[in-house]
């Protein structure tokens, strides 16, 4: 029976090296030059420290714009939100998606029973299944997740005819 799975993976690799080039564009610009303005990789929180709001936002639009470069889609961040850390410093965590939660995967399973298409959709851990007799209703049911999922990078892979 053909099937494919719908996910939500960012590539780390690429995260990484996003990470990796905007610290060092943080340590070279001269703005950001005796400040305490960083930003560091653990796990899946990329974690953002500086003087103040306005540098947050500073080293967040060099973060998105390295992504970008990157072809990370920026969708993946999960922006947190901006908390003091004692004295004048401030910090942000940033979460990267990865996985779908279930919440979200129950809105795929419910657009899908909703469409009339003749594919089933099974929830199995951080994805979602979607199983059907031909090929052009699971290329419809591709095409109907994308259009009412636009808050989230979906892709698609683990094929099978």
């Amino acid at each position: 029976m053909p099937s494919f799975d719908t996910v939500l993976e960012a590539d780390l690799v690429k995260v990484k090296n996003a990470v990796e080039n905007t610290s060092k564009e943080v340590g070279n610009r001269f703005d950001f030059k005796g400040t305490s303005a960083s930003i560091e990789l653990k796990d899946k929180d990329i974690i953002l420290v500086g003087d103040g709001d306005f540098q947050i936002d500073q080293i967040n639009d060099i973060l998105r714009s390295k992504l970008a470069k990157a072809g990370v889609d920026v969708r993946f961040l999960d922006t947190g939100k901006i908390e003091k850390i004692g004295g004048d410093k401030v910090k942000q965590t940033n979460k990267v998606r990865n996985g779908i939660d279930t919440e979200t995967a129950k809105k795929i399973q419910a657009a899908i029973k909703t469409s009339k298409l003749k594919v089933q959709a099974a929830i199995q851990e951080e994805k979602v299944r979607v199983t059907g007799a031909k090929r052009d209703d699971l290329q419809a049911a591709m095409a109907l997740i994308l259009s009412e999922m636009k808050d989230f990078p979906l892709s698609f892979d683990n094929r099978r005819d």
